[in-house]
């Protein structure tokens, strides 16, 4: 069932939102070469901690995993799409780190990622990231109430096949709210004028995952979380959530 939030429960899903941009910034200011991945995922946790704010991703087990996902925040690294588990795994310098994390504050959720270099970074990695994070602002742009979700997902898929680059077609972005998934999903690729009808107080979790090698297929790591590009391509992944309102797209998960 799709929910529609009211202005002061949108408001509220700000909030979460602040609290979730302050952990990726924690994260990415403490990446470096030689820092390990659980020190980015203990960077985040300080951030929740001080906010007074829960994780969704800390134990959530949806039904594709074999275990409970153990840390607060995804990093995934290089050709790693999503879902990485925080390990001991000590950054390199060219690396390419995406991170995604979620926070809940007061019975709200916010949702978001972001992907960057360490160190001394690939030029084709940096035009992978700006792809992808183009695909994710023609996405947010596309957010209009009166308009379908299929002119998303086509705005999203659209910038990806003019990059040259592949998406992993199950995963896409999801609506959210009380909860961090809730319906409807949020196909990255679609076409135009199709789908669940945009209207005020629809949220939504918008997050395009670019593959460099152009290929679609990928694969689930022994660890039963991680997605690998299946050509050992690099990947990328931006993501925010975003709120529909009559006066346009409001980004909820900004500093």
């Amino acid at each position: 069932m799709v929910e529609i939030k009211t202005d002061a429960e949108m408001d509220a899903m700000r909030e979460a939102g602040r609290v979730v941009a302050r952990s990726l910034a924690a994260a990415q200011e403490a990446a470096g070469v030689g820092v390990s991945l659980q020190e980015l995922d203990e960077a985040a946790r300080t951030v929740l901690a001080e906010a007074g704010a829960g994780s969704p991703f800390l134990g959530y087990r949806p039904s594709f995993a074999s275990v409970p996902f153990p840390a607060v925040m995804c990093t995934s690294v290089n050709d790693a799409v999503s879902h990485g588990i925080p390990t001991d795994y000590r950054l390199r310098d060219g690396d390419l780190v995406s991170v995604d994390c979620g926070a809940l504050l007061d019975g709200w959720a916010g949702d978001a990622a972001i992907t960057f270099t360490v160190g001394t970074p690939r030029p084709a990695d940096l035009d992978l990231i700006d792809a992808t994070r183009q695909a994710l602002d023609a996405g947010i742009a596309a957010a209009q109430a009166g308009s379908r979700l299929g002119d998303i997902s086509h705005a999203i898929d659209t910038v990806a096949r003019k990059a040259g680059c592949g998406m992993p077609a199950d995963f896409g972005g999801h609506g959210i709210g009380r909860q961090m998934h809730e319906d409807p999903h949020v196909p990255n690729r679609g076409r135009p004028g199709r789908g669940f009808p945009l209207r005020h107080g629809l949220v939504l979790a918008i997050e395009p995952m670019l593959m460099a090698g152009g290929k679609n297929t990928y694969y689930t790591d022994t660890d039963g979380w991680t997605l690998r590009t299946a050509d050992g391509s690099q990947a990328a992944h931006f993501e925010h959530t975003v709120a529909i309102t009559d006066q346009g797209p409001r980004i909820l998960t900004l500093l």
